[in-house]
């Protein structure tokens, strides 16, 4: 049967261990802030193209604006043009 070695663990390795895992920790938190610079980065490039599509939104709108009042004018146009008709019409009837 097999024995098993028990390591001791000193003061000396144990205030190694704990300084490599300080370490790790410090190399996670870099790595972490780096992320979230290229992130903020990313999201201010977001940002800028959503101001985009917000100005062209806002020149659509202008445009259907411009077309709506087009349409009233022109159906008014017709109906005006259609009344006079019927008139002419009931008058040369009478």
């Amino acid at each position: 049967m097999q024995t098993m070695v028990r390591e001791a663990w000193t003061d000396d390795r144990l205030d190694h261990l704990s300084q490599r895992v300080d370490e790790g920790f410090q190399r996670t938190d870099e790595r972490l802030d780096r992320m979230d610079r290229r992130i903020d980065a990313r999201f201010d490039r977001v940002d800028a193209r959503f101001d985009r599509v917000d100005d062209h939104f806002t020149s659509f709108e202008a445009e259907f604006k411009a077309l709506n009042r087009t349409l009233i004018q022109v159906a008014g146009g017709l109906i005006g043009t259609m009344i006079v008709t019927c008139g002419a019409v009931v008058a040369t009837q009478l």
